[in-house]
């Protein structure tokens, strides 16, 4: 995973004070690294696995860059979860808690079927609100979230303990 750490780059200071933010976008650029990333966010879950998902979700935005590609690695369907307001059809939602405040993320209610298994993929585990809010919704309409998947997750904000229980992968750990 070193070489993907390469494209990772460390903004000091942003967006406030004390914060380090980890930017992605070096990693994006490079066609290899990207790859990689995708192809290691989709190994765990391909056939012969134990592991496998019917249909892969992505939580707005970024949860979408690498979503959308692990599910066609994997040759199944992608959901979106987005924040409220975005989708066309009929949703669901699910309020949750921010360091700032709260915020609500939606997705069709005929997204997934009960009993579908379901990868479930953002690009940052941090305080793990947003996660445990999207699995919430998965599982309302009778789906099974198999794993939960990150490029990268920020262990000193304790995300992973608030999906305690879940299975819980990440490809970087800050």
């Amino acid at each position: 995973m070193k070489r993907l750490e390469a494209g990772v780059r460390d903004i000091p200071d942003y967006p406030s004070p004390g914060i380090q933010f980890k930017d992605i976008t070096p990693l994006l650029a490079d066609p290899v690294l990207f790859g990689a990333a995708v192809e290691a966010l989709a190994a765990a879950h391909g056939p012969g696995s134990g592991a496998e998902v019917d249909v892969v979700a992505g939580i707005e935005a970024r949860g979408f860059i690498f979503g959308a590609p692990v599910a066609l690695a994997l040759g199944v369907g992608f959901v979106p979860i987005r924040k409220k307001g975005k989708l066309p059809h009929t949703t669901v939602s699910a309020e949750y808690t921010l360091e700032y405040g709260t915020a609500v993320i939606e997705v069709h209610e005929d997204a997934v079927r009960p009993g579908q298994r379901v990868l479930l993929l953002d690009d940052v585990l941090a305080t793990g609100g947003t996660a445990e809010a999207a699995a919430g919704l998965l599982e309302g309409l009778g789906a099974e979230v198999v794993a939960l998947s990150f490029l990268a997750e920020l262990g000193v904000l304790n995300g992973r303990e608030r999906l305690a229980g879940r299975v819980v992968k990440s490809l970087l750990n800050y």
